[in-house]
């Protein structure tokens, strides 16, 4: 059955349990004005920020969440069959939110003739294969045949599926451009609403270290959820500075023109990737490496077979890198899509563990 948008069923619904806010609100950051040919100056690069303020406010610190690549602030809005998203759960346990559509994305303004030239759409069938049904794909990653929490057939004529499909669009065709946009847009988000918490998920990963990496005393705690990888080698191509395009501060700095040299580390075992680190001797991630880190994997996603080479790559840069595999706490069944699945209030509650554990 078809979910209701009616005011009164979203009424009758939501009665029980209403949501409590202290305040609601969106601004922009990151943007810059350029020059157009046409038009005269104009912005390009901004971001629209999202902010979800409870009324009983009981932690210190906000999250700032950074969606994936093609996505947008919406992933962290509601599941694929029509159920609250994360936003909902952790301001309903007390965490102020700031939710963003990085820029490009989503109510982000993506003009090509501003923003710059947008890269190809992806087959249909790769969202199915890598997101939503990668059970049913034979010879698919060695992950796949435990995925059973998306909330259908994961097929395009099914209902979540089509709400999935909806909120996916195209990114930059020039990464390291997407990157250092969202980074200024990050860096100017976190000067106006002070220390937070990040958490990415995905391709929004370079944007999170990028941020990091621009405003380490600003950035208290890393939430990497799924992050791109695995460094130096990502399913969206190269990774010149390891875990992102655009330029990090390494120590030893690198000079101009100069990317990392990096060695292979063999398999740890089943299942899981030669992953590749620096030459040693390794530059550090200074500015990273003052914060708690989490990579957080999911049990059926195809990164389960390669995020223990983003902790390998992060810890020998120095940084407190911790890796939480969903399965050990008794979550299974996840694909990479985290968000939208049936058990995604499972997810949350692990990862806010991890947070209190570290005493925010």
């Amino acid at each position: 059955m078809a979910r209701s948008y009616r005011p009164a069923d979203l009424h009758a619904a939501g009665a029980a349990r209403p949501l409590e806010l202290a305040a609601q609100g969106f601004f922009w950051t990151g943007g810059e004005i350029v020059q157009h040919p046409g038009a005269g100056p104009v912005m390009r690069g901004q971001q629209y920020v999202e902010y979800w303020i409870p009324r009983e406010l009981t932690h210190a610190l906000p999250i700032v969440m950074i969606h994936g690549g093609g996505g947008q602030g919406t992933d962290f809005l509601g599941t694929a069959d029509g159920r609250e998203g994360w936003v909902h759960w952790f301001v309903r346990r007390g965490w102020a939110v700031y939710l963003v559509d990085r820029p490009q994305h989503g109510r982000s303004p993506f003009n090509p003739a501003v923003q710059g030239e947008m890269g190809g759409v992806p087959p249909t069938v790769f969202l199915e294969k890598m997101f939503t049904r990668p059970e049913t794909f034979p010879d698919n990653y060695p992950q796949a045949p435990l995925h059973d929490k998306w909330p259908g057939s994961g097929e395009v004529d099914d209902p979540a599926f089509l709400r999935f499909l909806a909120g996916t669009g195209p990114t930059l065709a020039d990464p390291v451009r997407s990157q250092k946009d969202a980074q200024r847009a990050g860096a100017e988000l976190l000067d106006l609403v002070g220390p937070a918490i990040l958490l990415t998920h995905s391709a929004g990963g370079p944007p999170g270290w990028l941020t990091a990496d621009a405003r380490p005393e600003l950035v208290k705690a890393l939430v990497a959820a799924e992050p791109l990888g695995p460094p130096f080698t990502a399913l969206s191509g190269p990774l010149p500075f390891g875990i992102t395009n655009a330029a990090l501060t390494y120590d030893p700095p690198l000079g101009e023109g100069d990317t990392l040299a990096w060695q292979e580390r063999p398999s740890p075992g089943e299942g899981l990737i030669a992953g590749k680190v620096q030459q040693e001797p390794a530059r550090r991630l200074p500015n990273l490496a003052r914060l708690p880190i989490v990579v957080v994997t999911a049990e059926a996603s195809w990164m389960a077979a390669d995020n223990h080479a983003m902790v390998d790559f992060l810890a020998q840069a120095g940084c407190q890198v911790e890796h939480l595999r969903l399965a050990d706490k008794g979550v299974h069944g996840n694909g990479h899509a985290l968000q939208p699945e049936s058990n995604r209030d499972e997810v949350a509650a692990v990862i806010e563990g991890w947070l209190l554990e570290k005493g925010f």
